[in-house]
């Protein structure tokens, strides 16, 4: 088995996650680029039934460094395709190029790794967003991702800025405007 890393995740009452990142600065220190590794194998670890059960893991596929209390603007998902390999993202200063007009919903409603409790209601999302960003050594790219990906990486930015999936649902109306979104 593969030695978990120790990464502490904060809580949602943690005053940090609730303000705005400050952008990463390069280079990135050898220790820096080790921690978004780790965040990485974490996740696909989480996703692993073996590691659930021995570690009392959520599963997760996506983690911001402020969640581990460093407020800086880069995150990482790991996605598990269905050969049990993983699509991996190491995203870093993320800006929002363009965006579907579609909008979608995560039926079973999101989760997150520092929100312990059950969120009743639906989080609009566009279907499909393009992303600026640098990768490890600072360069510049660009992505379009789609459907729960799109979910992953908006709800990741979200977290850069202050915000927690339960703050975009309406507490009047949770499932407000669903019947004008797609269910993915």
């Amino acid at each position: 088995m593969k030695k978990l890393p120790k990464i502490e995740i904060l809580d949602e009452k943690e005053k940090i996650l609730h303000t705005v990142s400050k952008d990463v600065t390069f280079p990135l220190s050898d220790e820096d680029k080790q921690k978004l590794q780790d965040m990485v194998t974490y996740l696909e670890l989480s996703q692993d039934d073996k590691y659930i059960e021995k570690y009392d893991l959520r599963a997760g596929m996506g983690l911001a460094l402020v969640q581990t209390g460093d407020a800086r603007r880069a995150f990482v998902i790991a996605n598990e395709n269905d050969d049990k390999s993983f699509t991996e993202y190491i995203i870093i200063n993320p800006k929002i190029i363009s965006q579907s007009e579609e909008m979608v919903y995560v039926g079973e409603g999101e989760g997150c790794l520092s929100v312990n409790r059950e969120v009743e209601g639906i989080v609009p999302r566009h279907a499909r967003v393009t992303v600026e960003y640098q990768d490890l050594d600072g360069n510049q790219r660009q992505v379009r991702v789609r459907e729960e990906i799109a979910i992953a990486f908006q709800h990741e930015i979200d977290h850069l800025n202050g915000i927690l999936f339960p703050d975009k649902i309406d507490p009047k109306n949770p499932f407000k405007n669903k019947d004008k979104m797609r269910e993915i």
